[in-house]
């Protein structure tokens, strides 16, 4: 066996790897923790149950093939004693991100004494490295200290909690171990439901971008992910928020595949019909189950996630109790 363990993100980085000839064996760990929950204080194999399940009732994956993935995936992470070192390649999206926050999260009580945990960390991605930068990436790695653990640790428990709060308080914590985390943290917050239209920042771009007069599948989700600094959203996510839009008649779609927005999906968009209204809300961000009895929101304007209702009366998204905890408010 190879002396060193490489895990990435996902099969497109490890290709790169390969055709590089970089020495050592890889995992891959191919999860998108941004989407469907993360119970708190699971371990890894009962997280990664409960993480096949999802993919299973969501359709992304059948559910023997995605129980023997996270299985063979963590057996090999249990296992890493194997190596003499093991050394994590991500890059800043979010995707990556909250990858790398599970590993060391799990490191931090799991890794061997005589094995040391490096990191490689890139604000490009990895598929657009040369073979030669590739192999010279390591030479710029770095040891990762209890520092990172610690933080890692603090972030992925946040990030499990059955409320947000405690993952937007990063965002005035310090952070610098784990630079990208802070966007990681921000990013994700805007994935919540909005306080103007309901829609989380990715459904919101993805109806933007069918305004603007795109037409095609694929070319909606190219628009949509011009809009973000660093795309991280796998085309198969994107896909079911369409179907959501085409069921609930914010789009239509002709004899030749070719989607336009209807006119509830304009009002949606400019604020004028809620989405929440429209659709029943039922999904994960981490660990907080976001229902109509448990709806947080994220207040773009005031940088605030919060607690509301939806008010049928005034036709509107309302606070609940307290003001939304804010950036504003330091």
């Amino acid at each position: 066996m190879n002396k060193t363990l490489h895990i990435v993100s996902g099969t497109t980085v490890t290709n790169v790897m390969k055709q590089a000839n970089l020495i050592g064996d890889f995992l891959e760990w191919q999860d998108f923790l941004h989407e469907g929950p993360i119970p708190k204080d699971f371990s890894l194999q009962q997280l990664s149950k409960v993480r096949s399940k999802f993919l299973y009732k969501q359709n992304y994956t059948p559910l023997e093939k995605a129980i023997h993935t996270f299985e063979h995936r963590d057996n090999i992470l249990i296992n890493h004693k194997n190596y003499k070192e093991v050394i994590l390649w991500f890059e800043q999206d979010l995707y990556d991100q909250l990858q790398l926050l599970q590993i060391l999260n799990w490191f931090e009580s799991y890794l061997s004494a005589d094995v040391k945990v490096s990191l490689i960390l890139t604000d490009r991605h990895f598929a657009e490295y040369s073979f030669q930068e590739i192999i010279e990436a390591p030479l710029n790695k770095h040891s990762i200290k209890k520092r990172h653990f610690k933080l890692a640790k603090k972030a992925w428990s946040a990030l499990s909690n059955t409320t947000p709060l405690s993952w937007f308080t990063l965002l005035n914590e310090e952070t610098s171990s784990l630079p990208f985390l802070k966007s990681t943290v921000q990013r994700l917050l805007e994935e919540y439901p909005n306080t103007i239209n309901g829609l989380s920042r990715t459904a919101h771009q993805a109806l933007l971008s069918i305004a603007k007069g795109n037409k095609k599948q694929q070319d909606i989700f190219l628009e949509s992910q011009k809009q973000e600094q660093h795309p991280f959203i796998a085309d198969i996510i994107f896909w079911k928020i369409l179907d959501d839009f085409l069921e609930h008649k914010l789009i239509s779609k002709n004899f030749n595949g070719d989607i336009s927005m209807t006119k509830l999906g304009k009002d949606v968009l400019e604020g004028k019909e809620n989405w929440i209204a429209i659709k029943k809300i039922d999904h994960w961000i981490g660990g907080v189950h976001l229902n109509s009895d448990n709806l947080w929101c994220w207040n773009i304007q005031e940088k605030a996630i919060g607690k509301y209702y939806y008010s049928k009366a005034l036709s509107t998204l309302m606070p609940i109790k307290q003001k939304p905890l804010s950036l504003l408010n330091k």
